[in-house]
């Protein structure tokens, strides 16, 4: 799983820039959820052992919702980064980024980072296109819970969970 602004931040963190948020304003303050890939493989697993889940299809979200205005300085802070939010138009990664190779290669040197090829850690365009959506995005677990899956993450705990995953694995400083 690549989850770019764990990159993205570690090199604001190692040049001195914040993490600025790339999406659009719809996205910055409308209602969102995300999926943990943990809650994902669980679902999956219970959908393939309960008669409930056969030949079914599930929507997976991790059961909460937010906005990303409130989410964006708890991730930041959660990378050690200052956070900067929606200004008057998105600022994709891909831009922000154009120049992070050279600064990623010297952190991989740095802090003996696993992955020198940025490119297998981060692919910009893929945040760009979700955090740019000029649509809300929630999704709809009902079908799960009356059909009996019912565990959930809070996503705060979730983005946690995976920064501290990733400093183990040396994927991230």
């Amino acid at each position: 799983m690549r989850w770019h602004p764990a990159v993205a931040a570690a090199i604001g963190r190692h040049t001195g820039r914040p993490l600025v948020f790339p999406g659009s304003e719809t996205q910055w303050n409308g209602l969102t959820d995300v999926t943990d890939a943990d809650l994902l493989a669980s679902q999956m697993v219970w959908a393939a052992t309960h008669p409930e889940g056969a030949d079914q299809a599930f929507n997976t979200a991790n059961g909460d919702v937010f906005r990303w205005r409130w989410m964006w300085p708890r991730i930041a802070a959660g990378l050690g980064v200052e956070a900067e939010g929606f200004d008057t138009a998105p600022r994709p990664f891909e831009q922000q980024m154009a120049d992070a190779a050279p600064v990623w290669a010297e952190m991989v040197e740095q802090h003996g980072l696993v992955e020198p090829d940025i490119t297998r850690v981060a692919s910009w365009w893929h945040t760009d296109a979700d955090l740019g959506r000029d649509i809300e995005v929630m999704t709809d677990m009902s079908k799960s819970r009356l059909a009996g899956f019912t565990e959930h993450h809070r996503t705060r705990d979730s983005f946690a969970r995976l920064f501290e995953r990733y400093r183990a694995a040396r994927l991230i400083p």
